[in-house]
């Protein structure tokens, strides 16, 4: 099976950034890093490669040779950055800032994909089972024994 090139995986990831509105700032940039942790994108013989570079050092690098789950490991923290976005102009006192966030990015994954809104959920589910949600300080991960876990739709 062949490779998509970089030119289009990159005008696949515009469609589907322009879906949700997504910046150009927060999207990877393609063949070359610019450094300062944004992520970028290679292509080669071993497949797709997710790069992420800070200060010259290379802290993360993901291979795989499927597409879908490129996108999706390109996607996860864009709709999480755009979450976090929505959650501090929409935050209500008293809640802990992670149930609207989580909820909006599982929405926005949603839109782009129901099986990476799925597979978002359940890994938002295993953190809640390590941080559960704290409402009595609107604060997350305070480590209250009285915290209420909950889950997302």
């Amino acid at each position: 099976m062949a490779l998509n090139t970089l030119a289009e995986i990159q005008a696949e990831v515009s469609r589907l950034a322009k879906a949700i509105g997504a910046p150009d700032g927060l999207l990877p940039t393609y063949g070359r890093s610019e450094d300062f942790a944004r992520p970028h994108i290679e292509v080669d013989e071993k497949g797709y490669q997710y790069v992420v570079v800070e200060r010259g050092e290379e802290l993360e690098r993901i291979t795989t040779r499927d597409l879908d789950e490129l996108l999706y490991r390109i996607f996860e923290p864009v709709t999480l950055s755009l979450a976090m976005d929505y959650e501090l102009r929409h935050r209500v006192e008293g809640q802990d800032p992670r149930r609207l966030a989580f909820q909006h990015q599982l929405d926005l994954l949603s839109a782009l994909s129901p099986k990476w809104k799925q597979r978002c959920s359940q890994e938002i589910e295993y953190i809640l089972t390590q941080h559960p949600f704290d409402d009595t300080k609107g604060n997350p991960g305070t480590g209250n024994p009285g915290a209420v876990h909950g889950t997302l739709t």
